[in-house]
């Protein structure tokens, strides 16, 4: 027999993202709308367990879909990887009567609800709240599109000041072993070069390409990196080497 839907839980965990507040104010506004109770857990998992749980209604969540962060606070919770805290989480909800979980976060966090769900029965719905857009199953994650255009206008800032200095810049953007903010942001900017995880192009193509575009009379680069790329991180490593190479563009790293 199927149990009747009649309180949820709804909480943020891991890094925020832009949109996580309009996520919870969505959960908390259509659980009123259909008569079920809605509670915050504030500070993810590690509030779950130490019982930092309230109950939430349409005037909690008034004006706060167009602020950043998450009115629920987050956190990451190693507690919550045991039996035994995941024991207290569950002893938590039975004491509210919270049958039902909404988890906003990226792929730790909802690896977390599903080992949840599958242990102690707890329906558990994912919404993915991440910069990095490294969810299968979803387009584009809640805070991508905001990071992505974050990253391409600071590096067309940038760029204003790479052709008035003769300057190459390398900038790394957030990604979490995931190239998408970097390729996009790249590819939208009009980098010389994009360097990402998923695709190793070898350092000896990069100082190739580089030095073509020397030879064809650029005297500013851009060249982005996504966090994680192993490329990437020997490029910051050789900057040396790649200042002596390039005598005509000075170097910048940005992080």
């Amino acid at each position: 027999m199927t149990s009747k839907l009649n309180k949820i839980g709804v909480l943020t965990s891991g890094g925020d993202s832009p949109g996580m507040n309009a996520a919870v104010r969505a959960v908390v506004r259509s659980a009123e709308f259909h008569n079920i109770h809605c509670y915050g857990i504030y500070k993810g998992f590690e509030g779950l367990i130490s019982d930092e749980i309230k109950k939430l209604n349409a005037r909690s969540v008034k004006n706060i879909v167009n602020k950043g962060g998450t009115i629920l606070k987050s956190a990451r919770c190693l507690e919550f990887r045991t039996k035994e805290g995941r024991l207290k989480a569950k002893n938590n909800l039975d004491k509210y009567g919270i049958n039902s979980l909404v988890v906003i976060g990226g792929n730790g966090s909802l690896l977390g609800g599903k080992i949840f769900e599958e242990e102690h029965g707890v329906k558990v719905v994912g919404i993915p709240g991440t910069i990095d857009n490294d969810l299968a199953g979803t387009r584009s994650t809640l805070g991508y599109d905001t990071a992505l255009n974050t990253a391409v206008d600071a590096i067309d800032k940038i760029r204003d000041t790479a052709i008035s200095h003769n300057r190459l810049f390398f900038i790394e953007v957030m990604g979490k072993g995931s190239g998408h903010i970097a390729l996009n942001a790249g590819i939208g900017a009009g980098a010389e070069e994009v360097l990402i995880p998923e695709k190793n192009m070898g350092i000896d193509r990069l100082l190739k390409s580089l030095k073509h575009s020397e030879q064809s009379g650029k005297s500013s680069s851009i060249i982005v990196v996504s966090e994680g790329d192993k490329i990437g991180d020997n490029v910051f490593k050789f900057s040396s080497y790649i200042e002596k190479t390039f005598l005509t563009m000075k170097q910048e790293f940005l992080y």
